[in-house]
This record gives structure tokens, sequence and C-alpha cells, in this order.
């Protein structure tokens, strides 16, 4: 189970001790404390937990921390979550950043329990002075769902699963959910999303959330919701299609986000976009060398049908252009040429406003949620052309994929009044401290910051 707060410190509560490594000595323990973590090689290891004997069980336990606050480094103390026996728990002393320290816990508590394995040990922790315990909730129940929708496989989220999530979510938080589906998308004019997902035996759709005062500023997402992805007729490897079930990632992340900005009763009019997609193969499926007319008018031939991600935003961003928000973000699995730019721990971002950007970054500092701004070059748009039509949806050169394909989806926005596109990857390789290995969360804890201090 995910690990609980408890408002005030219990008298059966034990200390947790945090130790900058190499600092066991100094840090003020009984002889004892410190010929046992001498004994057990604990000299404050970032991450490792040591249990304190007492009577009975645990009397306590050290956690070693790192110097500094970077990247994911106040989140730490997500191993408590994994580690702790069960029962009640508070920190010894004021962490550097309690409130990033209480979610670390919290987030390290996760478990994907769907189809196997415990959930773990039933921790509480009772909440530092002067923290926000609802927020720390909020934040980590939207990264819960996100984790959770990634982990789900195909079978059991294809794109009506995906609706219904939405739909869930909706009706938790008094929001609007409608969606149009299958040829309807023709008819309502989404040819792109219609063409990436009509392969499929379940039909495409768009779905469309909305939430909040009419008068309020408006804050469109947009979520890439491929829930699986071949490659299409330019079919992947088989080890290329081995975890792309998290090609929904995009939509996992802004529904997180959705639940937060909900929870936390933001003035704002939300509105929330989801093109819901299988990219699968078929005798109808699109093929390269098609071309495809786009929702704002302007003609795609295809170069590659495994850069099915940007035709399918590209719908969905016009669609949430033509209202005019004051910011709209759009979310993505969108190219291997992030990861192999940045790896998986940050997430790269593109913004059209230099205002935005740097509230962005600066949130993401405060968030322990890193985020790295990537540069929409201009020179490179040309890679886009098209000899055929208005552009290409891939380069021919095999150069700078994320930013070219940043550059394809920006001329699809143009009344927004800010915009910001995110190419996450939306997985963990390996476990954190504050996460397991497989679906993660990644920049949505900082948006959440930024749209916090903008509109609360």
């Amino acid at each position: 189970m995910p690990v609980e707060l408890t408002a005030t410190k219990t008298a059966a509560a034990r200390p947790i001790h945090l130790v900058t490594r190499g600092k066991i000595e100094e840090a003020g323990f009984a002889p004892a404390t410190v010929e046992w973590a001498k004994a057990n090689g604990f000299t404050g290891q970032p991450g490792r937990v040591l249990l304190l004997p007492g009577e009975g069980g645990a009397a306590g336990a050290l956690l070693g921390i790192p110097v500094g606050s970077e990247g994911h480094a106040p989140l730490i103390t997500g191993a408590l979550g994994k580690e702790l026996p069960e029962g009640d728990w508070s920190f010894a002393s004021a962490p550097a950043d309690p409130a990033l320290a209480l979610l670390g816990a919290v987030l390290g508590g996760y478990r994907f329990t769907r189809y196997s394995g415990k959930p773990g040990n039933a921790v509480r922790i009772a909440v530092p002075e002067g923290v926000d315990a609802g927020r720390v909730r909020r934040i980590a129940d939207g990264v819960f769902l996100a984790r959770d929708l990634v982990n789900t496989p195909t079978g059991d989220l294809g794109p009506a699963q995906l609706e219904d999530a939405v739909r869930a979510l909706g009706a938790a938080h008094d929001a609007e959910v409608s969606s149009i589906v299958g040829d309807a998308l023709l008819a309502e004019n989404f040819p792109m999303i219609h063409a990436v997902g009509r392969a499929s035996t379940e039909a495409p759709r768009l779905i469309d959330l909305r939430w909040g005062r009419e008068d309020a500023p408006k804050v469109t997402l947009v979520g890439k919701g491929v829930c699986f992805d071949t490659g299409g007729l330019d079919i992947k490897p088989a080890s290329g299609m081995l975890i792309m079930k998290k090609d929904m990632g995009g939509a996992a992340n802004v529904l997180g986000l959705a639940s937060m900005i909900m929870a936390a009763r933001m003035n704002v009019r939300l509105r929330v976009l989801i093109p819901a997609v299988e990219n699968a193969i078929a005798g109808n499926a699109f093929r390269p060398g098609d071309v495809l007319k786009s929702r704002k008018g302007p003609t795609v031939e295809i170069g590659n049908t495994d850069a099915e991600g940007r035709l399918v935003l590209a719908d969905a961003l016009a669609l949430g252009d033509e209202e005019e928000p004051a910011i709209m973000i759009d979310m993505a699995t969108l190219t291997g040429a992030a990861r192999v730019a940045i790896g998986p721990d940050l997430a790269p971002f593109y913004a059209n406003d230099d205002g935005l950007a740097a509230a962005i970054e600066e949130a993401a500092r405060h968030s322990a949620d890193p985020v790295w701004r990537m540069p929409l070059w201009a020179a490179y748009d040309e890679k886009l052309s098209s000899k055929i039509a208005d552009m290409n949806n891939v380069t021919t050169d095999g150069f700078a994929g994320s930013i070219t394909a940043a550059l394809f989806l920006q001329r699809f926005v143009e009344k927004a009044k800010a915009w910001a596109h995110f190419d996450i990857f939306a997985w963990n390789p390996a476990a954190r401290p504050h996460g397991p290995s497989g679906g993660e969360a990644q920049a949505i804890r900082a948006l959440e910051t930024l749209l916090a201090k903008r509109y609360s």
C-alpha cells in the first residue's frame, strides 16, 4: 500500500535520522549507534537505509543523503517507502526541504499491483511542521495515476480503455468529458488522427475533458495517446516494441497533471485533449508516401509511418489552438533522439515563449523534477519540406530528430499565448529511490508548481 501520512507525530513514531555521506561520526549519535553503523558498513551512502536495533524490532532508522540538491536528490527519501518496516515514523529533525522529503517518501512507496506483487508495508510518516500534506497527497496521486496508466499493457488499455480512464477522472472532479470516435473523426475534421488509428481493431478517438469556470484563464493540455506503436508499415523490430505500451505516456502524464490541477481547485479553465489510437498494421493502414490533410489545412507527406505521434498531436493541437488558450502544453513520448541527446533522467522541452520557459525551469528546480530546454532552431525547419505536399512528417538526413519533431508541431500552434512541448520518456529504465523501474511521471510536478503559483 502507498505510504500514509499522519497529521501529528505519535508517541510510537520511530525516528528517521538523515545522514550526509561520511558524516556519521559528526552527527551527534550515541557511540553505540556509530559502532552499529560501522559494523554494517553504513557511511551515509545516498539512498541506503539502516535500521537501528531495539527491543522487539527497529528502534529507528538512518538514511544516507547526498550533498546538494541537484536533480532528483531531494527525493532520496523515497528509499524509506521501500525499506521501512510497518508502523509509525517521523523525521528526527527537519530535512532541508521538508515537503520534498515527505513527497519522496510517499513516491517511493508506490507499487504497481494490478497483476501481481504485494502492496508493500503499511508505513505511516508524520507530516513535518509547515508542510501542506494535502498538496503532497495530490501530487503523489497524480504521479501514481500516470505510472499506473503507463504500466498497464495495451491489452487492458487500448483507446477505449484510455477513454474510460479519462471519464473516471472526470467523474471524480465533476469535469465534462466527450469523445469523437472512428469515422466521426473525418466528419469533424480530424483526418490525421483517423489515418493513424484506422488500422486497429479498436477505433481511434479524440478525448476531450473540460473543467473549471468558463471565464477563468484557459490552460490546455494535449497528450499523445498512442496506446501501442508497431511502427505501422515501417514496422519496428521486435526489440523496439517491447515497451511500446508506454507510447501513451504523454496522455498519462497530462492526466496526472490534470488530476493535480482539479484536486487543487486551481483558478483555470482546464481542457485536456488526448488523441487515442493504436498504430497497427492492416490492409487499410496509412502508407509511406501517402499525403494526409491536417485539421489546420496544410498537407503532410508521410515519410515514415513510425513518426505517427506528431500527426495525431498536430490535429489535437490545432483544435486546442482555436480557443487561444493562455498556456498550451503538449506531452509526448515522441522521439528516440531526445533520449540519445539527454538520457532518461531529464525531460526535454521546447517553448515559443521565453517567459514560460524560464518559469518552467524555475519550477523544476524547486520541485526536484529536472527538465532541459531545447532549441526551436528555425534553420532546421526546411528539413521538413516535401516536393508534393506542404510538409513531410520526417526529415531525410537523420539529424536533430527531436528538434525537427518540435518544429513540425509548432506549425500547428498559432493563437495560443504561450506553448511548450515536452518530448518525455515516461519510463524508468532502472529503479530509483523515488520510483521503481517502469512507468514514470516527468515534468508534471514542475508544471503543477508553475500553475499553482500563477492560478491558485
